[in-house]
């Protein structure tokens, strides 16, 4: 199974050990797990100019690193989204990863999504979760799973091995 893990910080230290430990976790049950660090990838937000559904055939006008994550969502088998919580939602650098996605509709071949959350403070997450299963419900892909992290936990071994243990069920 192809799983896609799209980390949305753009400072390494935020969700990248969360990412790092789903990634393990599932290449340990036999799946092959790639992190794209989207944080700190130069993706700008969707213009809604209609482009890639005319005259583009489900190619954006904007030439970003878009390019570089669009194969992983067209051909993963289960996505992941890990973005810290700055402000009551996912990072806006992954907002714009995911709203780019326009271009395509939706991922291909995803039939499961997680999504993992980093916070300084407990109790932030209720619109980055809508969100995502808004997401989830409009793709039809079944929202697998949700781990959040505050505080210390964010760099808690206990917290760490839970998402390997979790990524292992997929």
């Amino acid at each position: 199974m192809k799983i896609a893990i799209f980390n949305g910080s753009p400072r390494k230290q935020n969700t990248f050990a969360l990412a790092q430990a789903f990634k393990e976790g599932a290449e340990s049950a036999g799946h092959e797990a790639e992190i794209y660090n989207v944080g700190q990838m130069k993706i700008a937000g969707c213009l809604g100019c209609e482009y890639c559904h005319t005259k583009g055939e489900g190619n954006c006008v904007q030439k970003d690193d878009l390019e570089q994550i669009l194969p992983a969502y067209k051909e993963a088998d289960v996505i992941v989204f890990a973005s810290p919580v700055y402000y009551f939602t996912m990072t806006a650098q992954m907002e714009a990863a995911i709203q780019r996605v326009y271009c395509i509709g939706k991922p291909l071949k995803a039939k499961k999504a997680v999504l993992l959350l980093s916070s300084g403070s407990d109790g932030v997450y209720e619109a980055a979760v809508a969100q995502f299963k808004a997401y989830m419900g409009y793709a039809g892909i079944e929202a697998a799973g949700i781990i959040t992290a505050h505080g210390e936990e964010n760099k808690s071994q206990a917290k760490l091995d839970e998402i390997k243990e979790f990524a292992k069920t997929l």
